[in-house]
């Protein structure tokens, strides 16, 4: 769901990515699901992590599929 919204454009590059007590609220997940995917869009260079601020999308994200994480 978040890589959808990354690849459709409703959260563009240096946007703020929801974080683990976002995702667990919105989406019903437990924290460890929420750690996976906030890890798997780091790995697939979709986001960065600034220390202290969270995770933002990346520039390179524009070309992003549209499967759901």
């Amino acid at each position: 769901m978040v890589r959808g919204r990354i690849a459709d454009g409703t959260c563009p590059p240096r946007t703020r990515v929801p974080s683990v007590v976002q995702l667990t609220s919105e989406f019903g997940v437990a924290n460890a699901t929420a750690h996976k995917v906030l890890r798997a869009l780091r790995e697939e260079g979709l986001t960065y992590t600034e220390p202290g601020l969270g995770s933002f999308v990346t520039e390179q994200s524009e070309s992003a599929g549209s499967a759901d994480a």
